[in-house]
């Protein structure tokens, strides 16, 4: 007969344990099936590119970028920028916050020495003093039955992994930002050298024009002329001056030093790019190249973890704890007392007015901003790199009808001083021919600054650059 109740005993276990497994896996499954999965049916190819299997991202940007004065100063970035360093500590203290989201899946044990002695004196009584001393261990764990803890630590780790991923797309944007500033820098500093040339070249002919005129061989108004083409140059010097100044700032603060520093950079002419190939890629390697993508991605398994934590939250839950050690009222016998304390709980809502079931409510309508958003994100950086291709190669074309000008008003200066001193034109002619020289020279310098901005726009919205050396 007591084999036959042991019997039905076990099959009882067996069968809570069935059932417990079974709610267990209808929990998981029930937590996200509101939750759509994203759509993002991305276009086999970029506009205008060819999908060539190695990208211009997989370049590092120590590779990347050549000039070594560029390269100090990003080293210089990563490693002083506060937005950076404190993107860094945001990656640790998501890390650490995970760690206690994992242990929370552990028993927690905790110990208790106390001493403790009690008085009483009741009226009419006698008095009593009642001492206790004791050691004892507590054990107490969270059994997770509906994986409400699990949903825990994956909405943890997400958000972890999500600050790296923010971490390496902020590592992109200081390094595209830096070199942005330095190509700016070194082609107002080239544009600095193209007015100061034209301005020696206009104080040589205002010199000239003032002893023509002194000497009778010219009117006041070529002289006056000359005056105003020297002054006209003049007048651009502080300008590019201010502009220098003020990207030099800008790179200080990214390099995370004060402003009114010297920025070093390589000496040498802003020259035009040469040719070179641009293999892309396929769009679908955006979503695993660009760590904001990747970030978006993270962010909404965070969402959905935290569905997962909503749902499981309505059901009830079940904390074991074990206490054991020794106690005694007197000292020297406190180590020949024993004690254990055994205790299970299930605690869970009755009634709370809908409010669990509104939190997953809120949970799942967060998940559908959080799913919507990374569609919206990836849309974005399709349309990044679509817009730095045709961006670059526009570009390209301009810096090419820049340079033809240039050398075309070159030789417009030249022929023009040759018939000045025929006597086939007036001075007037002359003066144009050296302002039409200035502008197709300080246009063709920004063409080529544009140039190498669209390069680095096009290497950013690939991805490039985040691997750390």
């Amino acid at each position: 007969m007591s084999e036959l109740i042991d019997l039905l005993k076990m099959r009882t276990i067996v069968l809570y344990i069935i059932c417990a497994a079974v709610a267990v896996g209808g929990a998981g499954c029930s937590a996200t099936r509101e939750c759509a999965k994203p759509e993002l049916n991305m276009p086999e190819s970029f506009a205008h590119s060819d999908n060539d299997s190695l990208a211009l991202a997989d370049i590092d940007w120590f590779e990347f970028y050549s000039d070594p004065a560029l390269r100090d100063i990003l080293k210089a970035t990563l490693a002083n920028n506060r937005d950076f360093l404190a993107a860094a500590a945001k990656v640790e203290e998501l890390r650490n916050l995970y760690g206690v989201s994992a242990a929370a899946m552990l028993p927690e044990i905790g110990g208790h020495v106390y001493w403790s002695q009690e008085t009483n004196d009741y009226r009419g009584e006698k008095h009593l003093t009642d001492p206790e001393h004791g050691i004892k261990a507590r054990l107490n764990w969270e059994v997770d039955l509906w994986g409400n803890l699990r949903w825990g630590k994956k909405r943890d780790k997400a958000a972890w992994q999500a600050s790296v991923e923010d971490q390496r797309a902020l590592q992109i944007t200081l390094i595209a930002e830096a070199a942005s500033a330095y190509y700016r820098l070194v082609a107002l500093d080239n544009e600095l050298l193209i007015v100061r040339q034209a301005l020696d070249t206009r104080s040589e002919e205002l010199e000239k024009a003032k002893l023509r005129y002194e000497g009778g061989l010219t009117s006041e108004i070529v002289y006056l002329q000359a005056q105003v083409e020297y002054n006209t140059a003049a007048s651009l010097v502080p300008d590019v001056e201010r502009r220098i100044s003020l990207t030099e700032n800008a790179i200080l603060l990214l390099m995370g030093e004060y402003a009114g520093g010297k920025v070093v950079r390589s000496s040498g002419k802003l020259e035009q790019l040469p040719e070179r190939p641009l293999p892309i890629g396929l769009p679908s390697e955006l979503l695993t190249r660009r760590p904001d993508l990747r970030a978006s991605e993270m962010r909404l398994c965070k969402a959905l973890a935290n569905v997962g934590v909503s749902y499981t939250d309505r059901f009830p839950k079940l904390t074991l704890g074990l206490t054991g050690g020794v106690e005694n009222n007197d000292i020297g016998g406190i180590f020949k007392s024993p004690f254990t304390y055994v205790i299970g709980s299930l605690t869970g809502p009755i009634f709370d007015f809908g409010k669990r079931k509104r939190k997953y409510k809120a949970a799942v309508a967060a998940y559908e901003q959080a799913r919507l958003g990374y569609e919206q994100d990836v849309m974005t950086a399709f349309g990044e790199v679509v817009d730095a291709l045709t961006s670059y190669r526009k570009c390209r074309e301009t810096t090419a009808s820049r340079a033809d000008l240039r050398q075309a008003a070159e030789k417009y200066v030249e022929l023009a001083h040759l018939q000045y001193r025929a006597g086939s034109i007036n001075y007037l002619d002359v003066l144009d021919a050296q302002r039409r020289y200035l502008d197709s020279a300080i246009g063709f310098s920004n063409a080529v600054r544009d140039e190498m901005l669209s390069l680095v726009g096009l290497y950013k919205s690939l991805g490039g650059g985040w691997v750390t050396n």
